[in-house]
């Protein structure tokens, strides 16, 4: 049950977040980098091992690097974007540009 409620919870934000978008992107884009998805992990890891300073210190390590992959992945979407490449090809590039920066920061991470 709990992991139903925990699903729900993070569906509503994610369609609150694309709802928003078609009508404001600039702002639907803001809302889903907001650290709405973090802050629930947190809840969640938290819930499940609470006093577990470890974890959440390593998960905490884990997004704040994890964010540079993330902006390549944007810079390259939003270069292709603006040259009009299809979609199929921007997603494919960006997630391989975010894919070869998550390599990297899981090696230096260990």
């Amino acid at each position: 049950m709990q992991s139903i409620i925990k699903a729900l919870i993070s569906l509503v934000i994610i369609i609150a977040c694309a709802k928003i978008g078609k009508r404001f992107p600039t702002l639907g884009g803001l809302i889903a980098t907001m650290p709405l998805t973090s802050l629930l992990v947190l809840l969640w890891l938290w819930s499940d091992a609470p006093g577990d300073y470890r974890l959440m210190e390593g998960y905490t390590k884990g997004v704040l690097w994890g964010i540079i992959p993330t902006v390549l992945f944007f810079v390259a979407a939003l270069f292709l974007f603006r040259r009009q490449f299809p979609l199929p090809l921007v997603l494919a590039a960006s997630f391989g540009v975010w894919l070869t920066g998550a390599a990297v920061h899981q090696y230096f991470l260990r």
